[in-house]
């Protein structure tokens, strides 16, 4: 299942993930910055990782040593568990020293957290060795990142995603040639910008451009390109496909020594590279501190932090101001340890590593730095003393050293709720479990995840091991931190959050909790946990990732906005001619495939499962009982043995691909003209030929071998897995000749479909006859077939559609799409890699510090947006919370009017109650008061009415939730309307 482990892996690096597979790289330094290098590394399935570290474990930030390993060689400490993680990595800690002769066996070498002496000598023997180098540090609340990949690194593929491409409608002569292309989706045209190279392939008439050397396009506008002079060529004729083609790219970077004078820093914007200006200076100054003193400032210690200064002065700053008050921030804090800030440079650092190996994007140039010393600026933070901040021989020293011991037994009493045990909930747990979340008296975590676990997890999420397979991942994480962390309280659910499940995630649920984390992969699941916040006011964490790109959203009542409901992306339907008869693009075919799956290997199943069920056996209650298509299919095809299940394929083959495509041109020829001198086989509707089958195509074998095989299944046959014996088997076939049909196509709305034949009743009756028999044989079972479900990870299944979805391509002349990009299009899988979601969990991380000291400055919060593929990163605070004004006061989008709707009598208030407190507390006469779309009170009925619906109690004829004591109302005041914004109505009923 090697493949299956790295399948969401290959969407993100592509063929760069083969190189990763042969390559060696040492990490020196296994405190928790090293541990996140080397654990990614590993999952992500490099040849050989070496781990080199002199120190002692202890049990801080660091996840890959326990309790029982304090006192033991850090490196020694953490090859067991890392080994653990991989069978495929070989793993191995080496104790010697640092040779040069000893670190040419290794592509990458990377430092973390590494004296300056120690970086320049390794940067010196590394670049003159061509040798990529890497030094990652974190130190409190800033870290460090530097790479210098040599003179002339090549970078195969510099950009995330994948190539463009748009099918070609028209190619005008002229100088410049204008194309007008369309993408996969009618609606919306191609996705390429100004300067993008492309080539042409598969133009008829203008047969010149097949041939032509990439050239760079000018875009008119959402379909039309302008490309090179065409004037000469042939007049474009129909057919073609523009697509684009990325050059390699070469890097030039100087060696450390030179780097460190002049740096070239990477940031987001001209106020980030003056901050990363500070940060530079302030790390040489903490080496040359750290030299002279032999120990890291001590915490909160005013003179440590201002002698830093001084030596960050004497460095000075060419390219710029040194802003003091950064770098006495960062010594205030240097000697802390943080696992959000270590695991999110560790996770930069392994991307960079994973950059040098697979030459998949641009390196970073080739400095980068991050900070989160807004904490610092947090209420309760600003007064901490040295002696708040001193060790307590405690696993959480290096976070006391930044938060003091209150805060820290502070995080022990959190109740927060992390909602996914995936990739990014899997990191969450790890981190908070180093932080001690949850680990004190009064503390819980809750995470729930209805998934098990799978092999393609296991690439990217540390937790899980493979013997986990198929266990539910909420329950396999909580178990794995608790290793870590004795001292955490986990509890763990297999449940999906949703409407049913409110009895165990209800509104009072929501409102005990400190905070919520969400680690789900659907908007629409998003946005649900977001209305469930909001509705309780409980802060939450939003968290996605895909590929190289991640986000984390903070929304903090009642300081920010409300985070946008989101609607998950379309599925990539497409109209159903264009599937079935007119495909232009790969993912059409690809759709196709899916549907051809679907409807060979699952539905009929299905159909005939839910057909033996219900029919008797009694022929006098058959009067009227017609046989469907689908189940009439299934009996006439049903196999006997191995190879009637190939026979049926190679039939299968010949009916999809030859015979259709036949019968579709006997219909509409191929000079067949829509309207005089309109060629209806124009524009976006590509002429299909027909192929022929040949047994040593490959992709027509593994065609019929997947077809024949799934098929074995449905009908609980046993498969055959001999070529030479599926080739034996096709050689003796014969099949007749295709004769065509008049009038088999039928124009329709949608396009054309197939006429069906009737069947005759003798023919039904003996059918029916058949299935009663083929009933009994069941031994009184109704489950005649096994439906297939269509899984993306399946090898078999993805072989079906990465061939079926070929062959059509190859009908319709559309370039084939490789086995990864099939199984990614055709299963909608979102690509994923363990740094991106290692580096966004971390950074929501930070944001739970400011949520446990209940910061009420939204200046301290930040929005990130991240983009591994170019070692970026963009923090912004979130918005502020919008206000409006209603009746004469400024109202926040978080005010409510809360009422306890508790009558005199002791039970529900009636509606008259309820108006009259409207009336008594604020003033408003209410004349509309709604439940939903379902009307309470309306002034504007007669006398009678309105007394019938004052008298009626809140709790009567209502639908409500698992807690049906929450009960929110709208209203409408007198002189206002229905839509005018006011606070919401929300009634606690006995």
């Amino acid at each position: 299942m090697a493949g299956a482990r790295y399948s969401r892996q290959q969407l993100v690096l592509g063929g760069g993930g083969r190189r990763l597979r042969a390559a060696s790289v040492l990490v020196r330094g296994l405190r928790g910055v090293g541990a996140q290098v080397a654990a990614a590394l590993v999952l992500e399935g490099a040849r050989r990782v070496v781990l080199h570290e002199g120190g002692a474990a202890g049990s801080g930030v660091q996840f890959l040593q326990g309790e029982s390993s304090v006192g033991q060689n850090r490196a020694e400490a953490s090859q067991r568990l890392l080994a653990a993680l991989n069978p495929d990595v070989e793993v191995s800690v080496h104790s010697g020293e640092l040779s040069e002769e000893f670190l040419t066996a290794f592509q990458v070498v990377v430092l973390t957290e590494s004296p300056l002496e120690e970086q320049l000598c390794i940067g010196d023997i590394c670049h003159a060795n061509g040798i990529c180098f890497i030094v990652a540090d974190a130190k409190g609340l800033a870290g460090q990142l530097f790479c210098d990949f040599g003179e002339h690194f090549v970078v195969h593929d510099p950009v995330e995603g994948d190539l463009l491409c748009a099918t070609v409608q028209h190619i005008s002569q002229g100088n410049p040639g204008i194309v007008t292309c369309i993408g996969a989706d009618e609606n919306h045209g191609h996705h390429f910008s100004d300067g993008d190279l492309v080539m042409f392939s598969g133009v008829e008439g203008m047969v010149e451009l097949n041939s032509c050397e990439p050239c760079p396009v000018r875009i008119l506008d959402a379909f039309r390109l302008e490309i090179r002079d065409t004037s000469a060529f042939s007049p474009y004729s129909g057919g073609g496909r523009v697509s684009e083609v990325r050059p390699h790219q070469e890097c030039s970077h100087e060696p450390l020594r030179q780097a460190l004078a002049m740096p070239r820093i990477q940031a987001g914007s001209p106020t980030e590279l003056q901050r990363s200006r500070s940060l530079h200076a302030a790390f040489q100054a903490l080496h040359a501190f750290h030299q002279e003193r032999g120990r890291l400032p001590r915490p909160r210690a005013p003179e440590d932090a201002e002698h830093v200064l001084e030596l960050a002065r004497e460095l000075g700053t060419p390219l710029g101001p040194l802003d003091e008050g950064i770098v006495r921030a960062f010594a205030s804090v240097s000697a802390g340890e943080l696992c959000p800030v270590a695991s999110f440079i560790g996770a930069l650092a392994a991307q960079e590593a994973m950059k040098a190996i697979t030459g998949k994007f641009l390196p970073l140039e080739q400095w980068f730095y991050f900070d989160a010393l807004e904490c610092l600026a947090v209420e309760g933070v600003t007064g901490l003393m040295p002696e708040d901040c001193a060790p307590r021989g405690s696993r959480y020293d290096g976070q006391i050293a930044v938060f003091g011991a209150g805060f820290q037994e502070e995080l022990g009493r959190q109740q927060y709720f992390v909602v996914g045990a995936g990739a990014i909930g899997c990191e969450l747990l790890k981190n908070f479990a180093m932080m001690g979340l949850a680990a004190g008296p009064g503390g819980d975590i809750t995470v729930t995840d209805m998934d098990t676990v799978a092999h393609s997890n296991l690439h990217r999420q540390l937790l899980f091991r493979a013997a986990d397979v198929a266990k539910p991942k909420a329950e396999v994480a909580a178990a794995a931190v608790r290793l870590m962390n004795p001292d955490i309280r986990v509890t763990a659910h297999q449940a999906q959050l949703g409407p049913g499940t409110e009895q165990l995630f209800g509104d009072t649920f929501f409102q005990q909790l400190d905070g919520v984390v969400s680690a789900l992969d659907t908007l629409t699941a998003r946005a649900y946990l977001e209305s469930r916040c909001i509705r309780s006011r409980t802060a939450l964490l939003d968290t996605g990732t895909e590929g190289a790109r991640g986000s984390v959203l903070a929304m903090v009542p009642p300081l920010s906005r409300p985070l946008e409901p989101g609607s998950d992306p379309v599925d990539g339907s497409f109209p159903l001619c264009t599937l079935r008869f007119f495909p232009r693009a790969i993912e059409h075919t690809l759709q196709w495939a899916r549907d051809e799956f679907e409807g060979l290997f699952q539905l009929p199943a299905e159909s005939v499962n839910r057909f033996l069920e219900e029919l008797p056996e009694e022929p006098a209650r058959w009067e009227g009982l017609a046989v469907p298509e689908q189940v009439r299919r299934s009996l006439q095809e049903r196999p006997q043995d191995w190879g009637d299940c190939v026979r049926w394929a190679r039939r299968h083959w010949q009916h999809r691909y030859h015979d259709s495509i036949a019968q579709l041109l006997h219909d509409v020829p191929p000079s067949h003209e829509s309207s005089p001198g309109v060629p209806f086989w124009s524009g976006e509707r590509r002429c299909p030929h027909t192929l022929t089958f040949d047994p040593g195509n490959d992709t027509h074998l593994v065609y019929v071998e997947a077809a024949a095989h799934l098929l074995a299944r449905t009908y609980r046959l046993p498969s055959c897995g001999d070529r030479e014996a599926t080739r034996d088997v096709l050689c003796h076939m014969v099949l007749p000749p295709f004769v065509p049909k008049d009038k088999c196509y039928i124009p329709t709305a949608e396009g054309m479909e197939e006429v069906e034949e009737a069947l005759e009743p003798r023919q039904q009756l003996e059918l029916l006859q058949e299935l009663v028999q083929w009933k009994q044989e069941l031994g009184g079972g109704t489950k005649a077939m096994d439906p297939i479900h269509y899984d993306k990870d399946d090898d078999l299944h993805v072989s079906f559609i990465t061939a079926a979805s070929n062959l059509r391509a190859e009908n319709y002349g559309i370039p084939p799409a490789d086995r990864l990009t099939s199984q990614r299009i055709a299963g909608r899988i979102v690509p994923a890699i363990i740094t991106t979601t290692a580096a966004v969990a971390a950074l929501a991380c930070l944001e739970v510090y400011k949520l446990v000291w209940r910061c009420r400055d939204l200046r301290c919060y930040r929005n990130s947006n991240l983009f591994l593929s170019e070692c970026l990163l963009f923090r912004i605070q979130p918005l502020p919370a919008p206000t409006y004004w209603y009746r004469g006061k400024e109202w926040s989008c978080w005010d409510r009017l809360e009422v306890h709707a508790i009558g005199e009598d002791g039970q529900a208030m009636t509606v008259r109650e309820l108006l009259a407190w409207l009336q008594k507390e604020h003033e408003w006469t209410v004349t509309k008061l709604l439940h939903g779309s379902i009307m309470l009170y309306d002034g504007d009925e007669d006398e009678e009415v309105r007394a019938q619906q004052q008298a009626q109690r809140l709790s009567e004829g209502m639908e409500y939730s698992a807690e049906p004591w929450k009960l929110e109302l709208q209203y409408v005041c007198a002189g206002d309307e229905l839509e005018d914004a006011c606070p919401p109505l929300l009634c606690t009923l006995p």
